[in-house]
């Protein structure tokens, strides 16, 4: 399948490489076929594109969830702090106009459905099954882990979850994301379908 973006997402901020981008959208757009998709963690908008483009392609949505107040790594003084997306006024850190630019400039905005919460808010009352769930949230163990109690058993039989930054050597980055994968993988509700460079994707049995 030909990929079909309609900006060029290198200009956005994010840390999604651009294969892992293609592989998420080609995923999206099977998995839409069988519900909506979801992400956590959108941050500027580069994999929410991706996400979006592919559900565009059979008139489904993908729900966007993020507070858009940033990630421990992303506040002052941390590694991946961006001064640009850090508002001085309420002293926070607020990723979302940035966000809704992207998807405006993209013309996805009838495809995404930003949620502005926490992903446990968000997912408090949540009841509407799932064809994709991503997650690319915070990577602090009490994060991941409350993003992947939340999500997954929202994803239909023969839907997907794919969880960004596996890095099986704690000498490349946190182990949080593949600690969720592993408990994925252990829990006989889901087989591994394919990594992309640090992007695990997994169906639902």
């Amino acid at each position: 399948m030909t990929i079909r973006l309609p900006i060029d997402t290198r200009a956005i901020k994010g840390f999604l490489a651009a294969q892992e981008g293609e592989a998420l959208y080609h995923l999206a757009a099977e998995a839409s076929g069988l519900g909506p998709c979801l992400e956590v963690g959108s941050y500027c908008g580069k994999s929410t594109i991706y996400l979006a483009a592919a559900c565009k392609l059979t008139n489904s949505v993908l729900f966007a969830v993020d507070h858009h107040r940033g990630s421990e790594e992303h506040q002052r003084g941390e590694e991946y702090h961006d001064p640009e997306l850090f508002d001085d006024q309420i002293q926070m850190m607020d990723s979302f106009g940035n966000f809704r630019a992207n998807i405006r400039a993209a013309a996805l905005d009838d495809w995404v459905v930003p949620i502005v919460a926490s992903s446990s808010v968000a997912a408090r009352c949540w009841n509407t099954p799932l064809g994709l769930v991503f997650i690319d949230g915070s990577h602090s163990l009490e994060a991941a882990m409350a993003d992947y109690r939340s999500w997954p058993r929202h994803i239909v039989p023969g839907g997907y979850l794919a969880i960004h930054d596996i890095f099986p050597d704690p000498a490349y980055g946190g182990q949080a994301p593949y600690d969720i994968y592993k408990l994925a993988l252990a829990s006989a509700q889901f087989e591994l379908v394919e990594t992309v460079d640090t992007l695990g994707i997994l169906r639902r049995l």
